[in-house]
């Protein structure tokens, strides 16, 4: 199978999670892509519109070919894609990129903090921990939205809080009517987390404000920057690295990322986003 050439397709669910924000759950037309890891993303492409890189935010455990995307209509190309009704059918290219290497973390406790859309390419790591059950140590989940109703997966996370196989914890920056948990940035649930530095694995997706706000507080927790994993999805334009458009420093995002470590990422942020 051609990397550069993309596959089809179909749409089979929708579920709108914001007034911009669906996941489109697609079924293979005919060839199927390789398996996905947690964290990897696909080339999407919206036929006669465009081709932008998006996360994985489907379950890893499913072996029948399916994939999810959450989409964000914020361009043509999103918008496009966001907009595919039942039954069209998408261009998909992929896996590519890094992954959260879950593997790696057997026995050790999580910190997953997701800032808005960020939940999308860490629902995976959050399906595939609650499905190893006691392969890992505490799991904790922070999640963080603008508003309530920006909350993505709300229904999904109401069923993870009451499973109680991970800790939960929601917060907004401007509450309504109703809303009964924490207000403010992700960082201050996360700064109160009881937390073991030496069996400690984060994982950060969302703003890069963000990520390095999350960062900072681990390390003030003695969490070390090889053990706190970034999510860093700069101008992805071919998925392999070849076009050059997403270098960042010596990396080449879709090819060394964009899942990477603190101790690398950190120098990096500084860099000024185009």
């Amino acid at each position: 199978m051609n990397a550069n050439f993309p596959v089809a397709y179909r749409v089979t669910h929708r579920i709108q999670q914001t007034t911009d924000t669906v996941t489109l759950r697609l079924r293979p037309v005919d060839a199927t892509l390789p398996p996905f890891l947690p964290g990897q993303f696909m080339m999407l492409y919206a036929f006669g519109v465009g081709e932008v890189a998006i996360s994985i935010s489907g379950d890893p455990n499913d072996q029948d070919g399916t994939l999810e995307h959450t989409i964000r209509a914020v361009g043509p190309v999103s918008r496009a894609l966001h907009d595919t009704l039942l039954g069209g059918v998408i261009g998909v290219r992929g896996p590519f990129g890094t992954d959260w290497g879950l593997e790696t973390t057997a026995g050790r406790d999580l910190i997953i903090v997701a800032g808005g859309l960020g939940l999308a390419p860490l629902r995976p790591v959050v399906l595939a921990a609650m499905a190893a059950g006691n392969h890992f140590g505490r799991v904790s989940l922070v999640t963080g939205a603008r508003t309530p109703s920006d909350m993505l997966f709300r229904d999904e996370q109401e069923k993870w809080m009451a499973d109680g196989a991970l800790e939960v914890h929601q917060t907004v920056d401007r509450p309504t009517a109703g809303w009964r948990g924490r207000v403010g940035f992700v960082t201050e649930p996360t700064a109160h987390l009881a937390v073991a530095p030496d069996r400690t694995t984060a994982f950060l997706c969302g703003p890069e404000p963000m990520m390095r706000f999350c960062a900072e507080t681990l390390l003030r927790k003695s969490v070390s920057a090889d053990d706190i994993r970034m999510s860093l999805e700069r101008n992805m334009q071919c998925g392999t690295g070849l076009c050059g458009h997403c270098q960042l420093g010596p990396l080449l995002l879709c090819r060394d990322g964009p899942i990477v470590d603190y101790a690398t990422a950190d120098p990096l942020l500084t860099v000024r986003e185009l």
